[in-house]
């Protein structure tokens, strides 16, 4: 299957399964280059070194002023009004955050810097999209093939039952794999934000609609997190041959274990989907049609 088809296949099986999204959840939006971005994230890498300088000596907390003196020692003198604008950007991009203390002001890292990783990790920038939907197709895949894998390893039973509760928990997967990937690139120091925090809240209302009554710590962590992550972020490696055999079973087991609240959850989803494409349809015809909408 060329890499095409295998994207087409993934549009059909979100078609399918959460068509509110299926507009968005392809999306890629980056900052242009022609902003001048290579001299800022110049900048802000410097300054990102600084205040790691600073943790790794102990110190999580840091003013503009330490940042400013910092600077001065290591590189080419920039203005402090700079130093506090690209501090600044790097709260607005999540990377840092602001705690106040009277009139001080200290930068934190939002989140703590891994303790133990490969250099080459850190000091290159890896788009993570590529691998996430190389991902998703996986899931769709068995998603478009159900049937036939259900009877490949179920002889008795209800086997219509355990193919609709089966692809429902593969569509569900691959809704969190979109969200998981969607999670990054919001943190990508080249994306729209706004682009990606707007698609962000539409996939977790499209995962919320489909996953809200069914158990947490049983069924949706561990969907959640070793089939829907990628593996350098404690996902299962899916790049093996017994690996799909496997996923297969511990599904099926999912499936089964888990009927009654599949049966409800599937109930409940299918209305929630007609109710969020008809608010999707008014938005749209609202958008189009802006003077329709006036009182």
């Amino acid at each position: 299957m060329s890499e095409q088809s295998e994207l087409e296949l993934l549009e059909k099986v979100i078609q399918e399964f959460a068509p509110e999204v299926a507009d968005i959840y392809y999306i890629r939006e980056d900052e242009s280059e022609e902003q001048q971005i290579k001299t800022g994230r110049l900048h802000e890498n410097r300054i990102l070194g600084i205040i790691l300088k600073f943790f790794l000596e102990g110190k999580k907390k840091v003013t503009t002023s330490e940042v400013e003196s910092e600077y001065k020692k290591l590189f080419k003198d920039i203005a402090r009004s700079t130093i506090s604008t690209y501090l600044n950007m790097l709260k607005k991009e999540s990377t840092l955050y602001k705690e106040r203390d009277g009139r001080i002001v200290y930068y934190i890292f939002f989140e703590d810097p891994p303790a133990d990783i490969k250099p080459f990790w850190f000091t290159r920038i890896f788009c993570i999209v590529p691998a996430y939907f190389v991902r998703a197709i996986f899931f769709a895949k068995l998603y478009s093939t159900a049937e036939e894998k259900v009877k490949k390893f179920v002889t008795k039973g209800d086997l219509d039952v355990l193919v609709k509760n089966f692809k429902f928990l593969l569509g569900l997967i691959i809704l969190y794999i979109l969200k998981n990937r969607g999670l990054k690139c919001v943190l990508c120091q080249f994306s729209k934000r706004e682009t990606y925090n707007n698609m962000q809240e539409s996939m977790e209302m499209a995962i919320k609609d489909r996953s809200d009554v069914l158990p947490k710590e049983d069924l949706l962590d561990f969907i959640g997190d070793k089939y829907s992550e990628i593996p350098i972020f404690g996902g299962i490696n899916i790049d093996n041959d017994d690996v799909e055999e496997d996923i297969i079973k511990n599904l099926l087991n999912f499936a089964e274990d888990f009927k009654k609240d599949l049966e409800f959850q599937i109930m409940v989803s299918s209305r929630r989907k007609d109710l969020r494409l008809r608010q999707k349809e008014r938005r749209e015809n609202q958008e189009n049609n802006p003077d329709e909408s006036k009182p």
